[in-house]
């Protein structure tokens, strides 16, 4: 895509499209590289984080904001998946110092609000978030954007997504269709990500929780059943989520930062 198409995208422009522009909010996508079950790339949380990233982008700019997508981090936080080949593991700390130092660069450069916009559920930022509050300038919010879809989850997919199931290999059918490998009859090479439970029925039902080994919980690091998935789903899913996030991304942007904000 010509870069005059997306004025927000940072990873195609240059210092003479930027040196004189005002940005009020950046956006910064966190991926992963990790296994997909045996039918979506290792890329998949990054490549969702670019795609829904540009869509919030071009909905925000279309109602006016001065918003930069800034390029995705390609890698997250996968210890539990140790013993998997080239599942590429940064610790919740090293993580946390990357974005750190990229708040303080926002910061440095006048930019003083801030999405997370947040593409793996390893990726724990909450944290990082309170530790920062009041050490920096910059306001920092937190988009995990699979939880975005909660209420209208099941308007919209039949089985429900933990890992390389139906609604994250709709979004790649729908973005990268030609990343998603299958049969030579068209059917998924993908199992169906079933899942093992625990010996414990305080971890099965929730109210103790563990960091999941991911070789035991998984046959093929799937963790559930993506062979409804379609690019119809997927576009429905992106469309809904670029619009309420890119909402407000607006919002944000006409915001004023003042004693009350955010209230």
């Amino acid at each position: 895509m010509d870069k005059n198409e997306c004025p927000w995208k940072l990873a195609h422009l240059n210092y003479a499209d930027v040196k004189d522009r005002r940005i009020d909010v950046a956006v910064l996508p966190l991926g992963c590289t990790e296994p997909h079950n045996l039918h979506l790339p290792y890329s998949t949380d990054t490549l969702e984080g670019d795609a829904i990233g540009d869509a919030l982008c071009h909905v925000a700019h279309n109602k006016g904001a001065n918003v930069v997508l800034l390029p995705t981090i390609p890698y997250g936080t996968t210890s539990n998946q140790r013993g998997l080949p080239l599942s590429m593991n940064v610790n919740p700390s090293t993580l946390h110092a990357v974005v750190t130092d990229l708040v303080r660069s926002l910061e440095a450069c006048g930019v003083y609000k801030l999405l997370l916009l947040n593409s793996h559920g390893g990726n724990e930022l909450k944290p990082l978030m309170r530790e920062l509050y009041g050490q920096t300038e910059v306001r920092i919010f937190l988009c995990d954007w699979f939880r975005a879809l909660g209420d209208v989850y099941d308007q919209i997919f039949d089985a429900k997504d933990d890992h390389a199931g139906e609604m994250e290999t709709s979004i790649m059918l729908a973005e990268y269709p030609e990343l998603v490998e299958r049969n030579s009859d068209g059917t998924l090479t993908a199992d169906a990500g079933a899942t093992r439970p625990t010996r414990f029925d305080a971890v099965n039902q929730g109210w103790v929780s563990i960091t999941r080994p991911w070789k035991g919980l998984t046959t093929n690091t799937g963790a559930g059943n993506p062979h409804a998935a379609s690019a119809e789903k997927g576009r429905q899913a992106i469309d809904l989520l670029a619009q309420r996030i890119g909402e407000f991304v607006a919002q944000l942007a006409d915001s004023k930062i003042d004693d009350e904000f955010p209230f």
